[in-house]
């Protein structure tokens, strides 16, 4: 019987075979935390003297950036003293989300086991790492150590097919995929995504998705390394790298399939991300406040998606709509590209590379009974700091259209084919 991907990096790591539902004591690659979690994991490295490699630890500063009130400056302040003794890796303010920096500083690598100190660490599945979000307390052990036990989990084949319709991203892809399986619809499994759509999607598309596997319950999601994977790990600086790819003999524990041919765009309703729609349920619904960022889609190629349909339009004057890139390199590309420019003319105001309104610790907080379309990750109540607020998920396309009517749009009355 053959290996899937996570048998396989975890049996690396471990040196002796694992297979599903065995336990591992594995070496772990690398290794960060941000500024909401790490306070906790400096608690829990008191009781050792030193981490056992600074340079395969890094923090960043990016859920409260810049910050927003005294205690976050001291959890900020105690991070810059912190990386002064110990010479690990460091990401200050404006610098952007730590998700998007692992990927684009070559931190993550096909075969690499990564965990972080946040939950959609998954993210750099799709460069066919294993990439698990894990507690602080976790964290400071592997720390400490330089290892941490795992039980190997089982894993789910998701084969999307089909062709892709106008106006359907990766985010409506895997609202979709989320709202058909459920919340708990994949828990602790590790999530292969293949198939043509896949195969066809940019490396920003693909990103999106594994970013959300965690949204229904997996461990990590993980994708082949191609050609457009190579060439990204390549001009993120990772020279050396070992595809791993699974046995055609592995036993997966479900093998499901997607059509999208026939998909439209698509939305997640309050308070939960498999309370998914169809455009045409929600269309029309007025809004309060439009988010383009977060790890989910403040890449370049979401920030392009935008701007293409807010070029020479403007942002409906009942609504806000902020933006946020996802990294510092992110931001200087699409200021070049002049998406930035797009937007500050459109009338939409354009924050600090980083987490933004997403977590709900400072920037644009609603007001009681607002109503937000976002293209975060999660929208439970409370999530962007107001728990009588109400948070719909939605592709870039469908944010910019909207932002533009002042309610849910759908984005192919802007996108020509």
């Amino acid at each position: 019987m053959g290996n899937t991907i996570i048998e396989k990096i975890l049996s690396a790591h471990s040196k002796h075979k694992l297979v599903s539902g065995e336990v591992g004591i594995c070496s772990v690659d690398f290794c960060f935390s941000q500024d909401g979690t790490t306070a906790l994991v400096l608690d829990g490295l008191n009781q050792f003297k030193n981490i056992k490699s600074p340079k395969k630890y890094a923090m960043f500063i990016d859920h409260s950036a810049p910050s927003p009130s005294m205690g976050v400056s001291r959890v900020h302040s105690r991070m810059r003293e912190f990386t002064k003794l110990n010479k690990n890796l460091f990401f200050d303010v404006g610098c952007g989300i730590s998700h998007q920096l692992v990927i684009e500083e070559g931190f993550a690598y096909p075969g690499s086991l990564i965990l972080g100190a946040d939950s959609h660490t998954s993210t750099a599945g799709a460069l066919s790492a294993a990439a698990f979000g894990v507690g602080s307390t976790d964290l400071a052990i592997t720390l400490a150590t330089g290892k941490n036990w795992f039980k190997v989990p089982s894993t789910y084949k998701i084969i999307v097919k089909g062709k892709i319709p106008r106006g359907v991203f990766s985010k409506d892809i895997i609202l979709h995929i989320i709202h058909k399986l459920t919340a708990n619809g994949a828990t602790y499994k590790s999530v292969e995504f293949s198939g043509e759509v896949i195969e066809r999607l940019s490396m920003d598309a693909r990103f999106t998705i594994t970013n959300m596997t965690i949204e229904f319950g997996a461990k990590c999601g993980l994708m082949l390394v191609d050609k457009k994977a190579a060439s990204y790990l390549s001009l993120s600086g990772v020279k050396k790298h070992k595809a791993i790819y699974p046995d055609n003999d592995c036993k997966y524990e479900k093998v499901l399939e997607f059509d999208v041919s026939k998909l439209s765009p698509y939305v997640a309703k309050p308070h939960t991300v498999d309370n998914g729609a169809n455009i045409e349920e929600v269309e029309g619904l007025k809004i309060h406040q439009a988010y383009l960022g977060t790890c989910t889609n403040g890449r370049l190629e979401d920030l392009e998606i935008a701007a293409r349909i807010l070029k020479g339009r403007k942002v409906s004057k009942e609504i806000k709509f902020l933006v946020a890139p996802a990294s510092a390199k992110i931001f200087l590309e699409a200021l070049h590209k002049g998406y930035i420019k797009t937007f500050l003319e459109s009338g939409a105001i354009v924050l600090p590379a980083g987490c933004g309104p997403c977590v709900g610790t400072h920037q644009g907080v609603p007001a009681d009974g607002e109503i937000v379309l976002s293209s975060a990750n999660r929208n439970f109540k409370g999530r962007m700091g107001n728990p009588n607020s109400f948070i719909y998920l939605a592709s870039p396309a469908t944010i910019a259209a909207s932002a533009i009517c002042g309610k849910i749009t759908d984005p192919r009355k802007y996108i020509k084919r």
